[in-house]
């Protein structure tokens, strides 16, 4: 039965037995990504991470004021006592498509469980976006292997399971929708249609840089992809208009964000949206005014342009004439910049990418986007067996080199490369299928058959290798972790209610107006459902005030007693994360170091531009006596230093530090509840008080002692 046998007819539609081929493989993308987003419930039905609470709260406030009220206002809970204005610091975008689906889709169901739900359903939808973006580079083929590619991608997986209320997955499905509808629209032979497609492409690349300001990043091969457009396309009066349109419907689509407009139309991708359109306009203009070597006065007016850019860009560097990009998109420019901002390179998402990390991440793809490009470029040169427009092949090579470049930065970006390969892979093979089912089944051509069999085995094996293997880093099981509210962001696979619990005890026994401290990474968890005001929460609006806390975490008791003041905060909220050994002793005994504050404090001192040699030990991460005797933060963990333990040979022990030996703790308060010290202990999460052999993780708050005199 041909595959292009016509089922049904509905009007002028005919339902063919391909687009049921189309909608199978689409649905089983869309299936086989929401099953795997959906494994952290396992553990719990919570939102993950830190920033999602933000974002929650911010929708809530949508939908219990309405969206004017949004617009103007000032959150009182962030970064006491100044306040937050909302709409020009955050994913605006975001807010409002999670408010306004709750709305339709919403059905009265709460709205924490609807966030929770949010970023699987569009993070999943994005395989079938990227199958038309696909689609419209290489064909219906290419379109169906990416969408199956992207559904078992891991760099987009874990930035995009459920509870995943971030940036990320409305953004991603954003940005490749408006791809997506450009490339369509730059394709299309009728005009109307084009136009529509371009204006909502310019509307969805504002979306999605709203939604996630990393979304930039598709700025770049447009840009460059629009320089080398007046070359490969002969059709000059059509895209000497499109393109401008789609930029112009870019930039007023911008200006309704005030987040947007500030830090992109007027930052380096706006810049560089609107001079590559213009670079692209008047190459077109100097070509058709030549009357003879066209190509030659373009190429020359483009190398004008790439020499010009480059030196605009290092006198800037200079007199900043023109508004400099942040730290994080510099960085991802320039990865030599990874290690100057320690506030950055705290965030472990901002970790820079290993090789290990990449293999693991792409595997056996890298192998078929080598291919693809290699093959692509060979059937180039055989127009009878082309099967892609040389604009949408350059546009393919500039996404998957500007891609993988891009995420050499930042763990983080890797969906970026992601998608780079998964185009390229798509494509590769595709060229590889069409290779080896060009030939019809014919008893004459034996050989050609029984090839087929093998290729189709090999293809399925070898895309499917990463979802087994290596053990212990299946897809599957990267993906199957604990909602980060759970375990704390620590790396123990476990689930308990310390958190929970915590942030349930400050809502209900501490005063509305109280404020609390604690390092920035807990704000949003305390604002949102401890329901109270923070110095600083999750987001880099200032960087002095997270400067600040370290110091006041890391001063003597007495300075820090005075800088609480200073700050009018009420409570100190610390996390210590560990585990009780397994010994046969009555005593019990902790090794600490599984992400809490402990393992934290190195860079509370980088941030705060202390030195580290005064706090640490040459390992980089144990105490010093001083760290534990003099400074708040070290009198605040529940703990006391024993000595030292070779962990090969238990009985090898010593007193003092040596290198290569672990330090033992055991449980020690130090600001009780009852003492008259600058701090007071008035709770303590369960996990503490258990004594239970494993893992760990304590939360505690301290209420700051007004009455306290400090010791001269």
């Amino acid at each position: 039965m041909q595959t292009n046998t016509k089922l049904v007819s509905i009007g002028n539609f005919n339902l063919k037995l391909n687009h049921l081929l189309i909608i199978g493989v689409l649905s089983l993308a869309f299936t086989i990504s929401l099953l795997l987003r959906a494994q952290p419930a396992d553990y719990g039905f919570e939102l993950n991470e830190f920033d999602p609470f933000f974002n929650y709260r911010a929708t809530q406030y949508i939908v219990d004021n309405g969206i004017p009220s949004y617009f103007e206002w000032n959150d009182d809970r962030s970064w006491y006592p100044l306040g937050r204005d909302v709409s020009s610091t955050s994913q605006v975008t975001l807010h409002l498509t999670a408010a306004i689906t709750y709305w339709i889709f919403g059905g009265g169901s709460d709205l924490y469980d609807f966030t929770i739900v949010f970023p699987a359903i569009f993070g999943s939808l994005s395989a079938i976006v990227i199958f038309a973006l696909v689609r419209v580079i290489g064909g219906t083929t290419a379109g169906l292997f990416s969408a199956l590619l992207f559904s078992v991608s891991l760099p987009i997986l874990i930035r995009s399971p459920i509870g995943w209320f971030k940036s990320e997955p409305l953004g991603l499905f954003f940005a490749l929708l408006a791809v997506y509808l450009l490339l369509s629209g730059i394709s299309s032979q009728n005009k109307k249609i084009t136009i529509s497609k371009l204006v909502g492409a310019g509307i969805f690349t504002a979306f999605s840089i709203s939604a996630w300001g990393g979304n930039q990043f598709f700025i770049m091969p447009l840009a460059f992809f629009f320089i080398v457009l007046p070359f490969l396309r002969t059709d000059h009066k059509f895209i000497i208009w499109s393109i401008p349109v789609y930029t112009i419907s870019t930039i007023i689509t911008s200006l309704a964000f005030e987040r947007v407009s500030s830090s992109f139309i007027f930052g380096m991708g706006g810049i560089l949206l609107i001079f590559s359109t213009l670079f692209l306009v008047s190459c077109i203009l100097i070509q058709n005014k030549s009357t003879k070597n066209k190509t030659r006065n373009g190429l020359i007016f483009l190398l004008a342009f790439l020499i010009i850019v480059p030196l605009v860009l290092v006198i800037n560097s200079e007199s900043q004439f023109l508004p400099s990009a942040s730290h994080r998109y510099l960085n991802a420019l320039n990865p030599f910049l990874t290690t100057t901002d320690p506030l950055v390179d705290s965030v472990s998402e901002h970790a820079t990418t290993t090789l290990s990390q990449s293999f693991l991440f792409h595997s056996v793809l890298m192998i078929f986007s080598g291919l693809g490009i290699w093959l692509i470029i060979k059937n180039i040169q055989n127009s009878k067996s082309n099967f892609i427009k040389n604009d949408m092949l350059s546009f393919a090579l500039i996404l998957g080199i500007i891609g993988v470049y891009t995420s050499s930065t930042f763990v983080r970006l890797e969906v970026f490369a992601s998608v780079s390969i998964i185009i390229l892979a798509s494509l590769g093979l595709t060229v590889l299928t069409k290779e080896f089912f060009k030939v019809g089944f014919d008893s004459r051509k034996s050989i050609g058959n029984l090839m087929k069999l093998p290729y189709v085995v090999g293809i399925i094996f070898l895309l499917t290798v990463p979802m087994v293997y290596p053990v212990g880093s299946e897809i599957s099981r990267m993906i199957d972790i604990p909602p980060t509210i759970l375990n704390g962001g620590t790396a123990y696979t476990i689930s308990t209610n310390d958190w929970l619990d915590t942030l349930d005890w400050i809502k209900n026994n501490t005063p509305k107006d109280a404020v609390v401290a604690a390092w920035w990474d807990y704000g949003y968890w305390i604002s949102t459902m401890g329901e109270r005001a923070t110095l600083a929460d999750n987001s880099t609006i200032s960087t002095e005030i997270i400067q600040n806390i370290a110091k006041m975490l890391l001063n003597n008791p007495n300075s820090s007693w005075h800088s609480l003041n200073e700050m009018q905060t009420d409570y100190v909220l610390v996390f210590v994360a560990g585990e009780k050994l397994n010994l046969d002793s009555p005593q019990s005994f902790y090794r600490l170091g599984g992400g809490g504050d402990e393992s934290k404090k190195q860079w509370f001192m980088r941030i705060a531009g202390l030195d580290e040699s005064k706090y640490l030990h040459a390992d980089g991460s144990s105490g010093t006596d001083y760290f534990w005797n003099e400074t708040l933060l070290g009198k605040m963990f529940p703990f006391t230093l024993l000595g030292y333990v070779n962990p090969n040979n238990l009985n090898q022990q010593s007193e003092t530090y040596v290198n290569g030996m672990i330090p033992i703790y055991e449980k020690n308060i130090k600001y009780t509840s009852d003492g008259n010290g600058p701090l007071k202990l008035v709770y303590t999460s369960p996990s503490y008080v258990e004594e239970k052999v494993g893992p760990m993780i304590g939360v505690f708050i301290y209420e700051v002692n007004k009455n306290y005199q400090p010791v001269s």
